[in-house]
């Protein structure tokens, strides 16, 4: 079949708007129910950092991430309400549900994202446009879920993400085929997804700050400065084009790494230090994916073949080395603690995965520890991630493993 005979991509994100502003008042309808102003996340003393706000918030400044005490004066009105874990994914199930009867293909992004593939159900929809589409599909996620929802449409994913930020809140906004390119050249650079802040550093540094801009430069020069794979993806992302597929499959729920020693290692500071090399890796591994983590695993194996492993998982969602490195030597020294001896084998793991891009959440659920991650620390990462696809995995390491010679190891899996 060839291309042009293909059926058109129909895609559709529906994103649930301030979704845990939605689930507190529907858990609590005397109370946050009845609030204009209400904060989700935080205590309302003022400690802890907003998870979600009202619009009615929103427009007076306040802003996920925020410190909630910074929030409360700006919004000195505003009630601060908890939601439990439990009740956001029952509303997140109920909304994936009736999504479910309406679309062949649907793929959770998120606790209150989800991307829907029509592609293919003209008939079944009587032709009707895809905006229209959007409508009903609203109005029946509110009927089974109680929850409103934005919707973004296009061809393809990149453009039904771009789109929802258009529809919110509560609306719809679909872009008709053949104006994918029209529609992002009126974005700026950093509303891109993908386009991270050391990216958006490097671009602003060569005078480039607008899609329109890209677009501009000769695709050579794009290679010469961020290489030939990254200038393709830029350039694929500034005029709207995404073969990414919408898939029922999970999305990946782990990553890690682990080495096999040809001499087992007996010293902590040898340990310590195969510890950072695996951590680099791994969370190296962990943002190319576009990924956090908020579950941390060390796992050991000794000579005579036995595992262990110690786990913690923290409040909020990590991707630095600076804020992973510090919670898994922890757990090396507890496993140490517990049972001395030579490694064969060491490892670590990080799950609970959540995609990187999205707001932080630190004080919605208060059911671990802080990992004190800086936005410097997140930076400082995605800088040195650049360097070494320009110049190589060893361009930079950190000097504790610079200094010394790598083991040998059987195993090297990331």
């Amino acid at each position: 079949m060839s291309e042009s005979s293909e059926p058109r991509r129909r895609i559709l994100l529906a994103d649930c708007d301030a979704f845990f502003v939605q689930v507190a008042r529907l858990e609590d309808p005397e109370g946050a129910g009845r609030a204009e102003f209400l904060i989700v996340g935080g205590s309302p003393d003022g400690r802890g950092v907003v998870t979600s706000a009202s619009y009615s918030c929103r427009a007076l400044g306040v802003r996920s991430a925020m410190p909630t005490g910074q929030a409360l004066r700006l919004c000195p009105d505003a009630m601060v309400a908890p939601v439990s874990r439990s009740a956001c994914s029952e509303r997140s199930r109920m909304v994936r549900a009736s999504l479910e009867t309406l679309s062949p293909v649907v793929q959770a992004a998120s606790i209150d994202e989800f991307y829907l593939d029509l592609t293919g159900t003209e008939r079944l929809f009587h032709g009707e446009a895809l905006d229209d589409t959007a409508r009903r599909i609203q109005a029946a996620v509110f009927e089974a879920s109680a929850i409103r929802v934005s919707i973004g449409g296009g061809t393809n994913r990149l453009i039904a993400k771009l789109a929802v930020s258009r529809a919110k809140p509560a609306g719809v906004h679909v872009v008709a085929p053949g104006d994918e390119a029209a529609f992002v050249a009126t974005l700026e650079l950093g509303a891109i997804p993908g386009i991270g802040p050391s990216l958006l550093e490097a671009l602003r540094d060569r005078g480039l700050r607008s899609v329109r801009d890209v677009r501009t430069v000769d695709p050579e020069w794009l290679e010469r400065w961020f290489g030939a794979s990254r200038a393709r993806w830029l350039l694929a992302r500034v005029e709207g084009r995404d073969t990414t597929e919408v898939s029922t499959r999970d999305s990946r729920r782990s990553v890690s790494s682990e080495r096999t020693f040809h001499r087992d290692l007996s010293a902590d500071e040898a340990l310590e230090r195969e510890l950072l090399r695996l951590t680099v890796s791994v969370a190296g591994a962990l943002r190319k994916e576009a990924l956090r983590a908020r579950t941390i695993t060390v796992k050991l194996r000794s000579t005579d073949f036995s595992t262990r492993q110690r786990s913690v998982t923290v409040a909020e969602a990590v991707e630095s080395e600076a804020a992973i490195y510090p919670l898994a030597r922890d757990l090396l020294a507890d496993l140490r603690r517990r049972r001395r001896g030579a490694v064969r084998l060491l490892g670590v793991g990080l799950s609970n995965l959540e995609e990187g891009n999205r707001p932080r959440q630190l004080a919605l659920f208060d059911d671990g520890p802080t990992a004190p991650e800086t936005e410097r620390d997140r930076r400082l990462a995605h800088t040195v991630d650049d360097l070494r696809a320009r110049f190589g995995r060893d361009a930079v390491l950190p000097g504790r493993i610079v200094r010394h010679t790598r083991p040998a190891s059987l195993d090297d899996d990331a």
